[in-house]
C-alpha cells in the first residue's frame, strides 16, 4: 500500500456513522442487481454483444474505434434500457480488434468515455476497451496447465515480488526485464554463475509467488514505457486485465494477456503457484473514475457530510456491502482464476472491505478449488464508514474462515514497530518482547505459554488456525529487513547484522503460521534506506544480483530453512489443537531468548522433540536438554536438515549470541 504513514488502526467505528450503520437503510440498496454473469462485452465473429449497468442513467451510448488511443468514434450508437439496470446494444459482422467506450448520461450531463468497470481488454493506458477472442489469446499447452499441488495451506511458503523489482538489474541475465515474460525464462544466472529469475525461486524452494498488482494501473505511462518509470500498482484503472507497462507491447490487447498467462504457465511448470495482489478498496482516482462515470456515488462509500469517505488514505473507499459492488469483486475473483489460472490473493487494506464480501469471496472460490489462498492486511488507513464488527480486520480474522492476515504483531516484535525505523525490538537486544515473538511462534492462536512468566502480553489471539496468520518480518511496505537493521543498530558490523537477518528468517520460517519472505531478503537486499518506495526509481528497488554472491551464505541458510519446513511436518501442523498438544516454550530462558519444543513426532515427523533455539543476545545462552543423544541441525549460521552438523549429549548447550540452535532428539 503506498501510503507514507499506515496506520495499524485497532477495530474502530467512524464517529457519527450511525447512519451507515448495518441494518439502516442504505438510499443504494433499492437499485437493481443483475441475475447471472456480469459481462459488458460477448464476442462472436458473427456479433458482439454489449452492456453496461447504469440503472440511474437517462441515456447511454456505445462508441467504436479502429484504434486504442486517438481519433473520432467511427461508430456511436444508441444503446437500448434492458432489465437490471442494464443498457444493451448489438452489433452485427466481426468487430475482433477493435475497441469501444461507453458514456451514459446522468441528471441531464454526460459523464464521460470509459471503457467500462468489466473491460477484459484494453488498448495502451486503459482508456479504451478491445473487442478480442480470449480464447485466441491462450499459449500453446494452456489447456493443459494445472496448479501444482497443494495438500494444506500450512504448506505454503510465500514469496512477495515486484516485477521489475525482480528482473530489472542488468546482472540478472534475463532478457525481458522488468516484464511478464521475464518469469518464463529457464537456466538464467549471473556471470559468476548464480541463478536468477524462475531458476533463483526453484533454488531456493518457494511454493507460492505473491506478485505486486498486476492488473491495469494508472501511474505508468504505457507509451513513454523507453522513459524508466516505476510505481508498485496500488493505484487501480481496470481491474480485471493485466497491465500493459509489464507487456513487450501494450499497444495490442492480446499481448499482455498471452504473457500473463505465460508466466502463469512457466511458474505452474516449475512447482509455484502465484498469488496476485488485489486492491479493490479504493480506485486511483474518484471523479473520472470507471466506477464514478458510471453508477455516480455507488461503488463508494459516503462520509456523513457526504463526501467520499477515505479509510484508504489514497481518497476513497469502495463499498463493498453494496450487491453490486459484492458481485464485482466476486466476479472478479473467480475470473482471475478461471481465465488465468491465478491459484491465490492478497487482499490490500482488507480491513475496509465487510466480513459478508469475504466470506462470499471465499465461498465462490471453494466452489472452484478449496486450495486457493486467501489473505490480506487486517487493518486500514482511516476508520471505515461500518461498525467494527462487520470488518475484515485482523481482529475479526476469527470469524473468516479460511482467510489469514498479516500480523504485525509478530513482525513489530521481531525487528521494531511500523513508523518508527530508528526502534528496534527482539532483534535488537531490546527486552519485553518474547510474547510477541512466542505469538508468532504459535501462529496467532491461542497457547497458554505465549503470555509468559516475565508479564508481557499479546492483546489478542486472533486466528483461529495457525493458517490464517501470516509469519513475516519485512514486505514491500517500510523497510526491508536489511535497512531496518542499519536503522536499529547503525553501530553493529555487517557480520552482526548477517546474523540478526539470519535469525529473523529462522522465526519466521519455523513459525507454525505460514511464512512470507519479501524478495530479495534472502540475499540481504536493501533499498537504501527508503521505506516508502513505492515510486522511487530502480536504483533504490531493483534486486542486485551481485549480492547472491556476496551474501551467499544467507540464501544458503535460507533456502536451508526452507527445505527444514518442508521435510518436517512439525513445523506445520496447520491445525491449533495439535499446536497446543506438542508446542512447549521452555521456561527460565533469559532476557532476548525464546525457545520451544516440538514434543513427541508430530505430524508424524522423523524426528523427535526438535527444539528450537532464538537467541537474540550479544552474548551466548545456555540450555539444559534432557538426557539422551541430539543431533544438531542448525547451528552458528549453518544449517544442513540432511546430514546434521553432528551430535550432542543431553545437559547444557550453549547458544552463540545472535543465533538459533535447532536440533532434535
Amino acid at each position: 500500500m503506498k501510503l507514507k504513514h499506515l496506520l495499524m488502526l485497532p477495530v474502530m467505528t467512524a464517529v457519527g456513522c450511525q447512519s451507515m450503520q448495518q441494518g439502516d437503510n442504505d438510499p443504494y440498496d433499492d437499485y437493481p442487481v443483475i441475475k447471472g454473469e456480469w459481462e459488458e462485452m460477448s464476442y462472436t465473429p458473427q456479433a458482439t454483444n454489449f452492456a453496461v449497468w447504469a440503472p440511474t442513467a437517462e441515456e447511454a451510448k456505445l462508441k467504436l474505434y479502429a484504434e486504442g488511443q486517438g481519433g473520432e468514434p467511427d461508430t456511436t450508437l444508441v444503446m437500448r434500457k434492458a432489465d437490471n439496470g442494464l443498457w444493451r446494444a448489438t452489433v452485427e459482422g466481426d468487430l475482433n480488434g477493435r475497441f469501444y467506450t461507453f458514456d451514459v448520461k446522468v441528471n441531464g450531463a454526460w459523464l464521460g468515455d470509459t471503457p467500462g468497470v468489466w473491460a477484459k481488454a484494453v488498448g495502451v493506458n486503459g482508456d479504451r476497451a478491445a473487442v478480442i477472442d480470449l480464447d485466441a489469446t491462450d499459449p500453446s499447452g494452456w489447456e493443459n496447465d494445472r496448479r501444482p499441488a497443494l495438500n494444506s495451506f500450512a504448506d505454503i511458503v510465500l514469496y512477495e515480488m515486484h516485477h521489475r523489482d525482480f528482473s530489472i538489474d542488468s546482472l540478472s541475465g534475463i532478457r525481458h526485464r522488468g516484464k511478464f515474460l521475464a518469469l518464463t525464462e529457464e537456466g538464467t544466472q549471473t556471470a559468476l554463475g548464480q541463478k536468477t529469475g524462475i531458476s533463483h525461486l526453484k533454488e531456493l524452494g518457494v511454493t507460492h509467488v505473491h506478485i505486486l498488482p498486476s492488473f491495469d494501473f494508472s501511474s505508468v505511462d504505457e507509451t513513454k514505457l523507453d522513459v524508466p518509470q516505476y510505481n508498485w500498482g496500488y493505484d487501480p484503472k481496470n481491474y480485471n486485465v493485466p497491465d500493459g507497462s509489464y507487456s513487450t507491447n501494450p499497444y495490442d490487447p492480446s499481448v499482455r494477456i498471452r504473457e500473463f498467462k505465460q508466466m502463469v504457465m512457466a511458474l505452474h511448470q516449475a512447482g509455484i503457484r502465484v498469488v496476485m495482489d488485489v486492491v479493490y478498496n479504493h480506485t486511483a482516482v474518484t471523479e473520472g473514475s470507471n466506477f464514478e462515470r458510471t453508477v455516480p456515488g455507488y461503488f463508494y462509500r459516503q462520509a456523513p457530510d457526504g463526501s467520499f469517505a477515505n479509510a484508504s488514505g489514497c481518497g476513497n473507499e469502495t463499498a463493498s456491502e453494496r450487491a453490486m459492488m459484492r458481485k464485482f469483486m466476486v466476479e472478479s475473483v473467480k475470473y482471475w482464476v478461471e481465465e488465468y489460472h491465478v491459484d491465490g490473493f492478497r487482499f490490500d487494506l482488507m480491513g475496509i472491505h465487510d466480513l459478508s464480501t469475504m466470506r462470499a469471496i471465499r465461498r465462490a472460490l471453494d466452489e472452484i478449488d478449496p486450495t486457493i489462498y486467501v489473505y490480506g492486511e487486517g487493518w486500514a488507513a482511516g476508520a471505515p464508514q461500518l461498525p467494527a464488527d462487520s470488518l475484515a480486520m485482523k481482529n475479526n480474522i476469527d470469524r473468516l474462515a479460511g482467510i489469514a492476515a498479516f500480523s504485525d504483531e509478530f513482525r513489530d516484535s521481531l525487528r521494531g514497530p511500523f513508523g518508527n525505523d530508528a526502534q528496534g525490538a527482539f532483534l535488537a537486544g531490546h527486552a519485553g518482547h518474547e510474547a510477541g515473538i512466542r505469538f508468532g511462534i504459535a501462529g496467532g492462536i491461542e497457547h497458554p505459554q505465549v503470555n509468559g512468566e516475565e508479564g508481557h502480553r499479546v492483546p489478542k489471539f486472533w486466528a483461529l488456525q495457525p493458517t490464517q496468520f501470516i509469519s513475516y518480518v519485512s514486505c514491500h511496505d517500510d523497510m526491508c529487513l536489511a535497512d531496518r537493521l542499519k536503522a536499529t543498530l547503525p553501530e553493529a558490523s555487517e557480520e552482526v547484522r548477517k546474523s540478526l537477518h539470519m535469525l529473523a528468517e529462522t522465526a519466521v520460517l519455523t513459525s507454525q503460521g505460514v511464512p512470507f519472505i519479501f524478495a530479495g531478503d534472502e540475499v540481504m537486499r536493501d533499498k537504501k534506506g527508503v521505506h516508502n518506495s513505492f515510486k522511487s526509481p530502480d536504483e533504490v528497488n531493483a534486486i542486485r544480483w551481485e549480492l547472491k554472491k556476496s551474501n551467499r551464505d544467507v540464501f544458503d541458510y535460507v533456502s536451508g530453512l526452507i527445505k527444514l519446513r518442508k521435510a518436517h511436518p512439525a513445523f506445520r501442523l496447520g491445525d491449533a489443537q495439535l499446536v497446543r498438544e506438542h508446542l512447549e516454550f521452555l521456561p527460565h530462558t533469559e532476557s532476548n531468548v525464546v525457545a520451544f519444543c516440538l514434543k513427541g513426532q508430530p505430524g508424524g515427523d522423523a524426528w523427535s522433540d526438535i527444539t528450537v533455539v532464538l537467541n537474540a543476545r550479544d552474548e551466548a545462552t545456555t540450555l539444559t536438554l534432557p538426557a539422551g543423544t541430539w543431533e544438531v541441525v542448525c547451528r552458528d549460521g549453518q544449517i544442513d536438515a540432511e546430514k546434521g552438523l553432528g551430535k550432542i549429549s543431553g545437559g547444557e548447550v550453549r547458544v552463540k549470541a545472535r543465533s538459533a540452535l535447532i536440533l532434535h532428539r
